[in-house]
């Protein structure tokens, strides 16, 4: 059962207080809660997408290159989740789920979370530009604005929010595969894609199950701004060009018979999963699986197009 939410006054003024005991956290204490503000597990999926884009770019790539390109993307998403993190401190605070986290938990000062947040931006947009390409750079600062500038402050106002966060979540392949190219090509561009359409109804399935918390904190999602049925109806179009997708991926180069043949199996059982939360008008446990079939998609196909690149 979650705790009820605190007035908007409480939190705002609670948000910019020290840690309540005044006392100086230990090091390593220090050290963990700065690493969970760049939420690891999201940013875990970066060193599979972002490598995955250097590696199926075809490029002959620098070892060093390819290592910077991933760090240096891992960075950019470190550093933007650090940045979400301290703007949404007020929001984490009146979720159940959320408010462990060192800022809502009073373990760490906001403008520490500032700090390294904008430390870690700073350190990897150069990084990429000089250690990478040019563009690699640019298109990670583009991410970076857009998750932090505009994605965060819309979650408060539209669920169109959604769609301008699926940008930033995308262009990790594309800026691996710009690292090790120095241009914008096909395949790289077909990655994007993929993650961009895959996000929505991954996303959608986690608006679903979660979307009586989201509305006690103040979040504007999809399912309570257009109801559940629209949900469910756009998790299927949404779904539905995932079918096709390896397909185009094969003709663009990436992939090869085992990346059509297994993504084509994991689109048609994504969308028929899909379908079945739409005829059924199903809820909460079959949008959490969704969710979960949506990550065994993405590893599937992109397991398979690695695959496909070893042989």
């Amino acid at each position: 059962m979650s705790m009820p939410a605190p007035s908007a006054d409480a939190a705002s003024a609670a948000r910019d207080l020290p840690p309540a005991t005044g006392a100086r956290a230990p090091a390593g204490g220090l050290l963990r809660d700065l690493f969970a503000l760049t939420k690891p597990r999201l940013s875990s999926l970066v060193l599979f997408t972002a490598g995955g884009g250097v590696w199926l770019s075809g490029r002959e790539v620098d070892p060093a290159v390819a290592a910077v390109a991933v760090l240096g993307t891992t960075l950019v998403v470190g550093g933007a989740n650090a940045l979400n993190c301290y703007l949404e401190r007020d929001i984490d605070a009146r979720m159940a789920r959320t408010q462990g986290r060192p800022l809502p938990g009073g373990r760490l000062h906001p403008q520490a979370a500032l700090a390294f947040g904008l430390a870690l931006s700073m350190i990897s947009v150069p990084l990429l530009t000089l250690g990478t390409t040019p563009l690699a750079g640019l298109l990670a600062a583009v991410a970076l604005v857009t998750y932090v500038l505009i994605y965060t402050p819309l979650k408060r106002r539209s669920s169109v929010s959604l769609l301008a966060g699926a940008v930033p979540g995308a262009m990790p392949p594309l800026i691996g595969w710009t690292a090790a190219s120095g241009q914008l090509e096909l395949g790289g561009l077909l990655l994007f894609l993929l993650i961009f359409l895959w996000q929505i109804p991954h996303s959608l399935a986690i608006g679903i199950y979660r979307r009586e918390e989201y509305e006690a904190a103040g979040l504007v999602v999809f399912p309570n701004e257009y109801g559940m049925e629209a949900a469910r109806r756009q998790a299927v179009l949404y779904s539905l060009p995932l079918i096709a997708a390896p397909a185009l991926l094969v003709r663009a180069g990436v992939g090869g018979a085992f990346t059509l043949t297994v993504g084509g199996a994991l689109g048609v059982w994504f969308v028929a999963l899909a379908l079945q939360g739409y005829l059924g008008r199903l809820d909460a446990p079959w949008a959490r699986r969704l969710f979960f079939a949506s990550l065994v998609y993405l590893t599937g196909v992109f397991a398979a197009l690695a695959v496909d690149h070893a042989l």
